[in-house]
């Protein structure tokens, strides 16, 4: 199965927080191919930047190319899929997230029970 991690899930597995603890399973499954998108890291390079995180995102991504996930960039046919989604979140780079698992497919992994009205690519954890 091809997975790709919100950013509070991505965050989440970085710090080793408990609430994730239940995927882990999943994650490291060699069956599955993990995701982090592209515009995860600009999410968390922006909130960095204005100080409501404090994550280092450089050391994020390098993380995240250790553990084996995939790098998704963001393209044009996830603009695409982008402007078919009906206005249940007002979040872009959580539009964006949904946008790509609708486009790959793949099932987004969030804890946002709103992203949980896009449909069958969504799993609220």
């Amino acid at each position: 199965m091809r997975l790709l991690l919100d950013t509070n899930v991505l965050l989440w597995v970085a710090a080793g927080d408990p609430r994730v603890e239940h995927l882990q399973g999943r994650i490291v499954d060699p069956d599955n191919e993990v995701y982090v998108s592209a515009a995860s890291l600009w999410e968390v390079a922006i909130k960095s930047g204005i100080g409501k995180l404090n994550v280092d995102v450089v050391a994020l991504r390098q993380a995240a190319r250790d553990n084996g996930y995939l790098e998704l960039p963001v393209l044009g046919v996830h603009t695409e899929h982008l402007t078919r989604l009906p206005a249940l979140h007002r979040d872009p780079f959580d539009r964006m997230l949904v946008a790509q698992a609708n486009a790959e497919p793949m099932k987004l992994l969030t804890s946002d029970a709103l992203l949980g009205g896009y449909g069958a690519n969504v799993e609220v954890i």
